[in-house]
């Protein structure tokens, strides 16, 4: 069922996102060659603490061992869900983040992908086409319209670039629990309900350089490409209210495309 959202909870939800995307500004410019994931997780966990939040992915759990850190970092091949370790990041790696923060009990969830160092042509390239990819999908959201016109609008551009699409993974509701209805895929596939004033949606694309197929890893988590080529990842948080879409999150890449 999906959950719409009235005004004092949509603000609650702008709230927490304004925490996540200022702490987004934050944690980009340490994330460098030579720095290791894990450190990245302790700074996420320690700025959220001080901030007053609480990191919604610590513990999260999804039909299978609870998910172990603050923050999901995922290089190169990894597509989602990268588990922080003593893994240091290398020159010319591509660095998806993905984090949430609960505050006051509102949810917000934002994704970038950071080139590390001097990153190659194609690796930025990627990456510029998946956050092209992002704001095509949030403007094809129009309350009173169906849902799967965004999915269309993610898949045409990435294909008009030869990229692949995960099909296995998807964006979805958000703000009060972490996962919520609608899913959101990013090709125009199941479920194709209105889009309504009130709805609160992650928009994830998780466009791969190669095939749009993937694996999970051993540890339960992991994401990887099946082709072990390259992968990107953005998200924003949007709000459908009032007959205006509004993205909730900060847009970022100002930080990253320098």
């Amino acid at each position: 069922m999906i959950r719409l959202k009235n005004e004092k909870q949509i603000e609650g939800i702008r709230k927490s996102c304004k925490m996540l995307s200022a702490m987004y500004r934050e944690l980009i410019p340490l994330v460098k060659p030579g720095i290791q994931t894990i450190e990245i997780d302790m700074w996420v966990r320690d700025w959220i603490k001080k901030a007053g939040g609480r990191p919604v992915f610590l513990g999260y759990t999804i039909k299978k061992k609870p998910y172990p850190a603050a923050i999901c970092i995922s290089v190169n091949e990894e597509v989602i869900h990268g588990i922080p370790s003593k893994r240091r990041i290398h020159d010319g790696d591509l660095v998806s983040l993905d984090c949430g923060i609960e505050l006051d009990g509102f949810i917000s969830d934002q994704a970038v992908s950071i080139e590390a160092g001097n990153a190659g042509e194609t690796v930025h390239e990627l990456n510029k086409v998946t956050l092209e990819c992002l704001y095509r999908g949030i403007t094809a959201v129009k309350a009173g319209d169906r849902l799967l016109q965004v999915s269309r609008a993610v898949e045409s551009h990435a294909k008009s670039f030869g990229y692949g699409i995960v099909y296995d993974f998807c964006g979805h509701g958000t703000g009060i629990q972490l996962h919520e209805d609608p899913q959101v895929p990013n090709y125009p596939h199941g479920p194709n309900p209105k889009m309504s004033n009130g709805m609160v949606l992650a928009i994830e694309p998780m466009i791969n350089a190669g095939t749009g197929d993937v694996r999970v890893l051993d540890d339960e988590w992991t994401v990887i490409t099946a082709d072990g080529k390259v992968s990107a990842h953005w998200e924003h948080t949007i709000a459908v209210f009032n007959g205006n879409t509004e993205i909730l999150t900060d847009p970022l890449e100002s930080y990253i495309f320098v």
